[in-house]
């Protein structure tokens, strides 16, 4: 046991001086990737408009207390370094383009709030596939993950419409709103109707957005800096006060406002700001060294990185063969998305 823990101490060492400063507590900028609700359509007193002032996300209005006011109060040096990337429309299949605005904006905490227009089309028929979405949804990830590996991501579920139409279904106005706008017709198609095939398409509907919330899930768990909303927003049951009373479908004003405060309450603790400590323990191996690692942390270790020179970092999992004059950098992240300074060794000979 001496000869391996010597052996560490010396490749600890031989690390090079300057290592990637420690990343903890509140972030200093803040994008929003979505669709319409994101922009806050119809959420301002122009009618049928975006309104990305209350946007639940990304949005300055006192009354809508977005995160980025909520961060502005902790954090004033994130200034006005906000970015609403979010598109009218969009569903999964854009989280890619709409990554690569966020990491050009360079932000540090992401929102992601897509997937409504995927169960929400003209259609049934129409609605996205679960092994499509799953497909789009890794790829858009990888992409941000990639451009801002020190960004923390919060991904939010799919609101239930099935609610929606629950609650609106009786006025006369909303039902014809729906009908002359096209809103959501692959589950708000005759609102009325009992006939067998409305209420199997409407449960086909809702358990297609369970599912697709499912991936969300699992997707986001593949990811130490990326946290989800637990399906906190599927399960809100919204008032008819939360809801737009122009086109019954996107959220009002008090609607971002709850929006917001619900997202708020399942996102990352940006009051902790005391990094993980990682440990790594080094032998010997037949192409060098075998390094495993492992980390401590306050609150609780959300998993550990590790990545060669020029190399994104990978999730630790097992331990990693360290050769001769190669470099090894790690570096553990906690549940909060805080990260540590990175270690680095070099293989001995």
């Amino acid at each position: 046991m001496r000869i391996v823990f010597a052996l560490a101490a010396a490749l600890a060492f031989a690390g090079p001086a300057a290592a990637d400063p420690a990343k903890v507590g509140y972030p200093g900028s803040i994008a929003a990737i979505g669709d319409s609700i994101t922009q806050a359509y119809n959420a301002d007193f122009r009618p049928f408009a975006d309104g990305p002032d209350y946007s639940w996300s990304t949005g300055t209005r006192s009354s809508v207390q977005s995160a980025y006011l909520r961060i502005f109060r902790a954090n004033p040096a994130i200034g006005d370094r906000r970015a609403n990337v979010a598109k009218d429309g969009a569903r999964m299949v854009d989280l890619k383009a709409q990554a690569k605005a966020a990491v050009a904006a360079r932000a540090d905490y992401v929102t992601v709030m897509l997937g409504s227009n995927d169960v929400c089309r003209r259609s049934e028929g129409k609605m996205t596939s679960v092994p499509r979405f799953k497909a789009q949804l890794e790829s858009g990830l990888h992409a941000l993950t990639t451009g801002l590996p020190d960004a923390r991501v919060q991904l939010v579920s799919i609101p239930d419409v099935f609610r929606l139409w629950s609650l609106e279904r009786g006025s006369f106005l909303a039902r014809t709103v729906w009908r002359v706008g096209d809103i959501c017709q692959s589950l708000l198609a005759r609102p009325t109707s009992n006939a067998s095939a409305d209420v199997a398409r409407r449960a086909h509907v809702r358990a297609r957005t369970a599912a697709l919330n499912d991936e969300l899930a699992a997707v986001c768990a593949e990811y130490l800096h990326c946290r989800y909303d637990s399906g906190a927003v599927f399960g809100t049951s919204f008032a008819r006060d939360d809801i737009s009373s122009r086109d019954f479908f996107h959220p009002s004003r008090a609607g971002q406002a709850r929006l917001a405060e619900m997202v708020w309450g399942r996102t990352f603790d940006f009051n902790d700001a005391t990094p993980p400590a990682s440990l790594a323990v080094t032998a010997p191996a037949p192409a060098g060294s075998s390094v495993a690692l492992s980390a401590v942390d306050n609150v609780g270790v959300a998993g550990i990185e590790y990545r060669g020179s020029g190399l994104a970092w990978s999730r630790y999992g097992a331990p990693v063969d360290l050769p001769p004059g190669q470099v090894l950098e790690y570096r553990a992240v906690d549940v909060n998305g805080n990260i540590e300074a990175a270690h680095a060794l070099i293989g001995g000979a």
